[in-house]
């Protein structure tokens, strides 16, 4: 029988692949920068600081939700509620600071209905079997219905007491950075190093590599599912509470199609829909260029209705580059 030391084994050789990935992370940050100096040159916007300061802002949002994303694809599942969980969070904080809670607990009640959804999620998918996609599809609809019951379908706007501490944490800056930009960095850290240093890093990635022969070695596979749908949702809720703050108003249509460009990060930051393999610094990167390609729409005049071409069009590219280099490394 294999060891669990093996199946960690397999996980890091799949991971020693690492070069790769790193590699391809690497050349996503290139591409990054390269648009970066482009748009530089090609517009006068781009470079001010105003809009430098929304396009870190922006970004974080999503990055903050890829990093979540990774850790779930690296285990081999997807998760498509993350817009939805957003938006229920959102309006979970929203809906009790505007009957006069304060903000901690109003925040840590949002928090709690968001790790709510990746528990059910991580429960139907784990101990009852379901597919990851069609579980997490539906919880996509019923939470985002949820929000709407919750707020009757109306937006919010008034915070009570704590309302200029929201705005503050999610729309205020610090030494000329955004808040949220802090949130992701953090976020970024500490992720990064529970992936490569702890035996959760190293089980999430073996189950992605290998399930049955992580049961078979005793990795409690059933128990880091759940985990890891718990940890997407909440980064989903972080960036709910945040947005909230930055928006100063909250409506059900918050986080529409947010799993999208969230999916797009993930896989173009590297990390493989088969699972077995993903970065957090992948996860970051890959939310920088696609939110460097979308501010380059608007600053070149470009019809917004094409984002969702470019977005589509890279996670076919990427996987496209991910098939080709893995035929390469098995001949």
């Amino acid at each position: 029988m294999t060891s669990i030391e093996e199946v960690i084994g397999q996980s890091q050789h799949r991971g020693s692949l690492s070069r790769a990935m790193n590699f391809q992370a690497f050349w996503v940050l290139v591409a990054a920068i390269l648009a970066c100096l482009a748009l530089t040159f090609l517009t006068d916007a781009f470079a001010s600081e105003r809009n430098l300061f929304n396009v870190s802002r922006n970004f974080a949002f999503v990055a903050i939700i890829a990093i979540g994303m990774t850790v779930v694809i690296a285990s081999g599942g997807i998760d498509l509620s993350v817009g939805s969980t957003v938006v229920l969070t959102a309006m979970v904080i929203s809906v009790l600071m505007s009957g006069g809670s304060g903000f901690w607990i109003s925040a840590l009640a949002a928090l709690a209905a968001a790790l709510l959804v990746g528990l059910l999620n991580g429960i139907l998918i784990a101990y009852v079997g379901m597919p990851p996609f069609v579980v997490t599809l539906g919880m996509l609809s019923a939470a985002r219905s949820l929000a709407m019951v919750l707020s009757n379908n109306k937006m919010i706007w008034e915070f009570g007491p704590d309302h200029d501490l929201l705005l503050w944490i999610g729309g205020g800056s610090t030494l000329g950075l955004p808040h949220p930009l802090y949130a992701l960095l953090t976020l970024a850290i500490i992720a990064g190093l529970i992936l490569r240093w702890t035996r959760w890093g190293q089980h999430v990635f073996a189950i992605g590599g290998n399930e049955q022969a992580a049961t078979l070695t005793g990795i409690p596979v059933k128990r880091l599912k759940v985990s890891v749908y718990m940890f997407s949702a909440f980064t989903a809720g972080v960036t709910g509470i945040l947005m909230a703050g930055w928006l100063g108003s909250v409506t059900t249509n918050l986080g529409q199609s947010m799993e999208l460009a969230v999916i797009a990060a993930a896989v173009i930051g590297g990390a493989n829909l088969a699972g077995g393999e993903g970065t957090v610094l992948g996860a970051v990167v890959g939310a920088l260029l696609i939110e460097v390609i979308r501010n380059s729409l608007i600053l070149l005049g470009i019809s917004a209705f094409w984002q969702g071409m470019f977005i589509g069009s890279f996670i076919i590219i990427a996987v496209a580059f991910d098939r080709i280099r893995k035929l390469r490394s098995s001949d």
